[in-house]
This record gives C-alpha cells, structure tokens and sequence, in this order.
C-alpha cells in the first residue's frame, strides 16, 4: 500500500455542492439517458418492421441495437477525454447532433449494411459522446446524495420507454418505419439543449475545467493524463469491468426481443408494446428506490446493493419463458423492469468505490469500452439461439444465467465481505509526486489534500 501527499502549497478543489445547480445538471441527465437509451429499450418495436421488410433472420437484424450499444460503449473513453479537454457541454450537443443525424440517415436505409452503419456506428457515436459526460456531471456535483442524484438522472431511460414503446408503435402504424425514424430523429435533437445546460463546477478563480485562460485546470499534457490509462493495470477495476461484460450479454436482450416473444406467444400488438412500457414504469421506480436505499446506507456498501439486484435481475430474466399471456407476462416484466434498473445507478456510484471519484469519468469511458463485447454479442446470440430452438426460451434463460454469473464475480472485489466502507482508491502508476494539476488535466476533481491509499488487488 502506498500513501502520497499533495504538495501543501496547491489548492483544493471546492467540495461537491450537492444540489443549487447540481439538480439542472440531474435534469439534463434524465433528459439524456431518456433519449438514448429510451430510444435504445424501445426499439424493439422496428425490430419487428425489419424483420418483416428485410426478410433477414433475427440474428441479423438484431446486430442493428446491437451495433449501437457496442459503439456506445467502446466510443466512451473517446467522450471522456473529449469532456476533459473541451468540456462535458460542447462535447454532449456534438454527440447529440451526430445520434439525430443517424437516425435520420437510417430511415433511408436499403438494406441492413444501411442501417449497421447509420445506427450503429453513427447514432451509436453520437450516444457515447452524450451519455459518459452528462453522468460523469452529476457524480462531481454530489457526494452525499451521489446515489439518489444518480438514480433520478437516468430515470429518464425508464420514463420515455413507457411513452416511447406505444408511442413508436403509434408512429410505425401512422407513417411506417422510415417516418417513423425520421420523427424520432427530430425528437433527439433535444439532446443539443439538454447538453447546453452542463455548467462545469467553477474551480479557483472561478474558472471551469478546460478554461483556457488560466486557473486551475490545464488541458492534458499526455495521452496518459489524457485517458487515464493507469485504470488498465488497475486489477479491481478491470474485474468490476468484467462483471459488466457478463451483465451486458443479457440485460439489453429483453429490449430486443420482449416485444417479439410477447407476439410469438399470442398478444396483439399494442399489448406487446405495453409490457415494455410497464417494465419502464417498474425501471424508473426501480433506480430511485435503489438510490434511495444506497444513501440510506441499509447495506454498509454499493457493491453490496449492486449484487443484490444484479442477482434478481438475473433470476428475473430467467423465468420469462414461463409467461405465456398477457396476464403472466405483465407481472414478469414488472420485476424484470424493476430490479433490472435499480442496479443502473449502482453500477456508477460503486464504481467510487473501487477507483476513488477523480477517476470516475475516464473509469466510467474505460468501464463502458471494455463491457462493449457484452453488448455486441448478447442480443445476436440470444437471437441465434431463437433461430436454431425455434422460440426464446433458451434465449431468456441464457440471459438471465450470465447476469447470476456477473453477481458471482462481484464476490471477489477486494474486501467484498467487509462492512466498513473501503478507503476510496487511485489506480497503481500514479506518481509519487504527481501536480494536483495535472491530475485535474485527466478531467476529474481532485478531492482533497490526501491521496488515497493504492488498492491493487
């Protein structure tokens, strides 16, 4: 374990307000995540027009989600340091151009390489320089309430999808799917306005991060401080990545084929989509409550709460094949909905835990990067094994095992079974006397005089 003091002459950081305009900052967020991965969750309703105009098999179309979650995810780190240089705001109304802009180019589409490269590479783009900045925002403006601030911000992913799933219905049946897209398109162009509302937190001299008229932050001075690539040797941190790998490989499979299996099993159309919006009911309830119960501090850690819903989530998604009607899949959808986003919150506040907060916005990109395999290959295999079964019953339960899996390797993070609070961590290869400025320069506040102690696992 090594200790390392920050020389007594260099200011620190103001603490996190905890509110003023940290709750704008939680609007914008809500308003983000409501927009992409609300858009994400509710895509389900083109899959069927896909796979109907396309006449591709489910695999195939279930690359086009799948693409655009893995492009979210391993486009992160870019994000990050993007928004360490230039700030989270120019940053997000960038990303919120480019995830318009490709929905809209899809609704063009010809074919499925069409709509591979509008939505998954280029919306997929546009969703990771929106969603790693904006809940980077809010873990730097609260500490106290970190959890409950988190869960409000990205239950806006749980609110749109109860209006977006009838709603996308609504539009397909109206315009079809390509006017479908293109309104959807129009609608994510909030996320420009929501990203102008991103003020950074004012710092000595009243400059904000990535000022380039002096104060306390200065722009990175290499790829390093730039990336944080410490965070790749930092062996908690990259088990705590594995987990979401596992996570990753079940939980979008749902979004994806839900609103298929409901279909396959009888339910009319509309019904179909009402279970999404009910699981988004469920989801949104879910993240606050879990924000809640964290800060209330009813287990003695994060990861603790994270395992818990991680597990039920899993348990969940297994027993979906067991509705057959509406009446069964109605309550099966709620559970899923529920526990599936109490651990959303939870997986970013937890993420503290095991790297410390300045690290939180490069360990958030790297997190979202690495997990991207999951994402990429969960919802095609979950597909793959609809075509070779010829239902989804493997597919569900196949989902639900790799998330119980995922809880399993939550158990060996350092001091799991402790119920102290763990000192906050920096990752190794930091240096022994490294500038508390050019630790800002990785786009991270510095959290006080004292370094944390090193956790290298």
């Amino acid at each position: 374990m090594v200790q390392d003091q920050v020389p007594t002459s260099s200011p620190a950081a103001p603490a996190a307000p905890d509110g003023g305009w940290g709750w704008m900052v939680v609007l914008a967020g809500f308003v983000q995540s409501a927009l992409v991965f609300g858009v994400i969750r509710s895509f389900g309703v083109f899959f069927v027009e896909f796979l109907a105009h396309f006449g591709e098999s489910s695999s195939s179309i279930s690359w086009v989600v799948s693409l655009g979650i893995a492009v979210l995810q391993f486009a992160s780190p870019m994000g990050s340091a993007l928004s360490a240089r230039y700030g989270a705001r120019p940053v997000v109304m960038a990303g919120g151009f480019l995830a318009s802009g490709g929905l809209f180019l899809a609704s063009f589409s010809t074919n499925l390489i069409h709509l591979y490269l509008s939505v998954g590479l280029l919306t997929g783009l546009g969703w990771a320089l929106v969603f790693t900045p904006s809940v980077a925002a809010v873990s730097h403006y609260f500490e106290k309430r970190r959890t409950l601030a988190m869960g409000l911000a990205v239950s806006g992913a749980g609110v749109s999808s109860l209006a977006f799933s009838p709603f996308f219905q609504y539009l397909v049946d109206l315009y079809g799917w390509r006017g479908a897209l293109q309104i959807v398109a129009g609608i994510s162009l909030n996320l420009l306005a929501s990203g102008a509302v991103l003020r950074p937190l004012a710092v000595e001299g009243g400059k904000p991060p990535g000022d380039k008229g002096g104060g306390f932050c200065q722009e990175p001075r290499t790829l390093a401080s730039s990336f944080a690539l410490e965070l790749l040797h930092h062996r908690p941190f990259l088990r705590y990545v594995l987990v979401f790998v596992l996570v990753d490989m079940g939980y979008f499979v749902p979004y994806a084929h839900l609103v298929a299996y409901a279909r396959e099993v009888g339910c009319r159309e509309y019904d179909a989509a009402s279970i999404m919006s009910v699981a988004a009911i469920a989801d949104m309830a879910g993240r606050i409550f879990a924000g809640w119960l964290a800060d209330s501090q009813v287990f003695s850690r994060s990861v603790h709460d994270l395992t818990l819903w991680m597990a039920l989530t899993g348990i969940a998604l297994t027993l979906v094949p067991l509705g057959h009607s509406l009446e069964t899949l109605m309550p099966l959808g709620l559970c899923y909905g529920f526990f599936a986003g109490a651990l959303v919150p939870l997986q970013f506040t937890s993420l503290v835990e095991i790297v410390g907060a300045r690290y939180v916005l490069a360990g958030i990109g790297f997190m979202h990067m690495l997990e991207s395999t999951g994402a990429l290959v969960g919802t095609p295999i979950s597909g793959w094994l609809r075509d070779i079964t010829g239902n989804f019953t493997a597919s569900f339960i196949s989902a639900g095992a790799v998330l119980l899996a995922g809880s399993l390797v939550l158990l060996t993070l350092p001091n799991y079974f402790s119920c102290s609070r763990p000192p906050k961590t920096q990752p190794p290869g930091t240096a022994e006397h490294q500038d508390p400025k050019t630790l800002e320069s990785g786009g991270l506040p510095q959290q006080g005089r004292n370094l944390y102690q090193i956790e290298t696992g």
